[in-house]
């Protein structure tokens, strides 16, 4: 047929103008994270001739542009969510705990401990001393604050988890309902078309920011459409189609800890953001309680060695400190001369120092507020230097799989840049193909 040349031409054309639009919108969203790169597939557009005597063979008429088709990989993507949970987990309690490190460091809880100690063995030396006493005195005083402080910024350390904690909620149940939305979209969306991928792309972005905060199982049905079950104890069904199975949130035991509940069913999360958040107020409700059982300790020993002894004078000696734990610890004594440093019985101004070193030997023993605090310090360190490390392994995996990621559904800049090259020429072939076309049928129109 004559005219098909133009048929060819101009399907050519049609076709590279829709795969140079593809192109250029890979190139535009090449720093997308979210974005899967697109193709157009192609076929042989076939024309049937029906004119004339014997015309029914068939000749290729151009190119028929088919489908969108986006890239992508289940097995990758899932690889690259599981990595991405495991290392938000791991990077939210480090940080968490570290924080929690470093209250308890500039509190100056141990020194202050290390501190007491020394001034009253220094005291021991010359128990009728008053600058001793007095000096004995404020370091208890100081000691009692250094408790104070310990508990105030571990209690702040754990606020700021528990308000994150309750803030990414808000923002998981956001992301729930976005994704119900695009699977209720989907549905309805045609087969490789633009809209369609734009879909897909939304409904990954959704997955992978709930991934980021709990650790999930996602199943793709057969239309695209994405279910997710958060991995708890037990299992729980976030969003199945394109419905919701309820309202997400997170409340606070009386130890401080999170409870997580969905739809009326308690869990606990086993990945994930909020998984690394439950740890790190478990751990830091563990370091509340030991704080306050070094602080009972303290109050208990001193007071106790008080009460058996005499002071400068021969009374009896009066409390040290008050409170019961680590919140409200404070000097109970008013005088350095009620400092009982001497057994019960002893005479006004005695040098027998007794008492003072039965004190000494109890602070300082195994079991005492000394080694307790270094065990409890040395303790989070430890924690903290692992999770540090665990972090650093998983950040390796993390960024393996994103990689992999990217070279299964990312943009590569050099061969869209070719494939712009290479489209632009077949778009000006298939012009210029037109172009000839034209000038034939003129002239054999002109020849006379």
């Amino acid at each position: 047929m004559p005219s098909a040349i133009f048929t060819i031409g101009r399907s050519g054309l049609g076709a590279s103008r829709l795969s140079l639009e593809l192109t250029a919108q890979n190139i535009a969203n090449a720093a997308n994270p979210d974005y899967s790169r697109r193709t157009l597939t192609q076929s042989e557009l076939v024309m049937t001739g029906n004119i004339g005597i014997g015309a029914s063979a068939d000749s290729l008429g151009g190119i028929r542009p088919g489908v969108v088709v986006r890239a992508e990989s289940a097995l990758v993507q899932r690889q690259a969510r599981d990595a991405s949970s495991a290392l938000e987990a791991a990077e939210t309690e480090f940080f968490a705990l570290r924080e929690a490190e470093s209250a308890l460091e500039t509190s100056g809880l141990f020194n202050g401990l290390v501190e007491f100690e020394a001034a009253l063995t220094r005291l021991e030396g010359n128990p009728l001393e008053p600058a001793l006493r007095l000096s004995a005195l404020e370091s208890a005083r100081q000691m009692a604050g250094n408790f104070r402080v310990a508990n105030g910024t571990l209690a702040n350390a754990r606020s700021l988890v528990q308000d994150e904690a309750a803030a990414e909620v808000l923002g998981v149940n956001e992301l729930a309902a976005e994704l119900a939305e695009v699977n209720r979209k989907l549905v309805a969306a045609r087969e490789g078309t633009a809209g369609r991928a734009a879909l897909l792309d939304a409904r990954d972005k959704a997955v992978r920011g709930l991934a980021e905060q709990f650790g999930i199982a996602t199943s793709i049905n057969d239309d695209g459409t994405a279910d997710v079950t958060i991995d708890g104890v037990p299992p729980v069904a976030l969003v199945t189609g394109g419905a919701v199975a309820g309202t997400l949130a997170v409340s606070l035991n009386p130890d401080g800890t999170l409870a997580f509940d969905l739809g009326g069913t308690a869990f606990a999360p086993a990945g994930g953001a909020m998984a690394g958040r439950a740890a790190a107020l478990a751990e830091m409700a563990s370091l509340q309680t030991g704080i306050d059982s070094l602080a009972a300790s303290v109050i208990a020993i001193a007071n106790a060695a008080q009460a058996a002894g005499v002071d400068a004078a021969g009374n009896p000696g009066g409390p040290l400190f008050s409170g019961s734990g680590g919140a409200d610890i404070d000097l109970a004594l008013t005088s350095a001369e009620g400092l009982a440093t001497a057994p019960a019985g002893a005479p006004a101004g005695s040098r027998d120092t007794a008492n003072l070193a039965a004190l000494l030997a109890a602070l300082g023993a195994e079991t005492g507020p000394s080694a307790g605090a270094d065990g409890l310090l040395l303790g989070l360190s430890s924690r903290v230097a692992a999770l540090d490390s665990r972090r650093e392994g998983l950040g390796v995996v993390a960024a393996s799989a994103e990689a992999e990621l990217l070279r299964e559904t990312g943009v590569d800049l050099d061969t869209e840049a070719a494939n712009l090259v290479r489209l632009q020429q077949a778009f000006e072939a298939n012009s210029r193909v037109i172009q000839v076309a034209t000038e034939l049928f003129d002239t054999l129109l002109g020849l006379r």
